[in-house]
């Protein structure tokens, strides 16, 4: 059932892509702030608390619902039920709107268009970059998007589905990444100790996934160029756990990513990432080619699982 509610899923979101993702967000920030205003007292063991309130709740009304669908109803609902939460929960177009957009425009040469559409996608100017800085920031913008909106989603869906709890894997990691960008990442003195228990278990849910991600580029890209900078960078940069995707991307590319960039009329440091050859807009494509390798490998592996499971019965 994985394998054809991931299909399914992703083909609907191709045809009929959620134009309504936007007031989604808006509702779940309303439900998070929630959680924020009515359990912040300023310590770590109420963030504890409000993150496994915010994040139990959905959970328990997924699996209630695709129990209920299974047991209930004909198993086609419960399988409906499991391509909506990947529909909800995925958003593949949520990014690769902006990635295709800043492509074409500097196959283009239309620099500014490149700089405006980044802007509006990392949500901070980027009108100091050249062009092949914005092909740069993009590569490694579209790598840890399609990680935390396409193959992060993944892993933990399948790992519930083979635990027979349906899809509230997808639902842990949306909820998870979410409230770790509302409450573990924001510099304010009030979250600072409210957010510590979002921060941890963020990063326990991103450890397999990230690893996951970074062994399949390995094995559908440059193997040897994966494994090194992985090993060798992926821990310089300062998010390790995004060192993680972004190395063993830019390993399997042959391309370099990181490098400084001009940020507010002033040098952002950033470490190299990967070997190889400057990123341009060749590399753009290359990682839209890697991307999809990635989503193809991982659509063989599930169909082998599929397979295994009906050998079983």
């Amino acid at each position: 059932m994985s394998l054809f509610s991931l299909i399914a899923a992703l083909l609907l979101e191709q045809l009929h892509p959620l134009t309504s993702r936007k007031d989604l967000f808006v509702w779940l920030t309303h439900y998070v702030n929630f959680f924020q205003r009515h359990l912040n007292a300023g310590e770590h063991k109420h963030g504890k608390i409000a993150w496994l309130l915010a994040v139990l709740l959905p959970l328990c009304v997924t699996g209630a619902l695709y129990w209920l669908s299974t047991l209930i109803y004909y198993p086609v609902f419960a399988w409906a039920f499991s391509v909506l939460v990947l529909y909800l929960t995925m958003g593949f177009r949520q990014f690769s709107h902006y990635y295709t957009d800043i492509h074409q425009a500097l196959r283009d040469n239309d620099l500014d268009k490149a700089r405006s559409i980044l802007s509006t996608w990392r949500e901070m100017p980027c009108d100091e970059l050249d062009d092949k800085e914005v092909a740069r920031v993009a590569i490694e913008e579209g790598l840890l998007a399609s990680h935390r909106h396409v193959f992060g989603v993944i892993v933990w869906f399948v790992i519930t589905m083979l635990l027979g709890l349906g899809p509230v894997g997808a639902i842990l990691y949306r909820m998870a990444q979410y409230i770790y960008m509302c409450w573990g990442t924001q510099n304010d003195a009030e979250l600072n100790e409210f957010g510590v228990f979002a921060r941890q278990a963020y990063h326990w849910i991103e450890w397999l996934p990230q690893r996951l991600t970074a062994v399949i580029f390995a094995i559908v890209g440059d193997f040897e160029g994966t494994v090194y900078c992985w090993c060798t960078q992926a821990k310089t940069w300062p998010d390790p756990e995004a060192g993680v995707v972004l190395a063993s991307g830019a390993g399997a590319l042959g391309v370099r990513l990181g490098l400084p960039i001009a940020q507010g009329n002033l040098p952002l440091d950033r470490p190299e990432l990967g070997v190889g050859d400057e990123a341009d807009v060749d590399f753009m494509q290359s990682t839209i080619g890697l991307v999809w390798r990635a989503l193809a490998f991982w659509i063989a592996l599930l169909f082998l699982l599929e397979l295994a499971t009906l050998g079983r019965i």
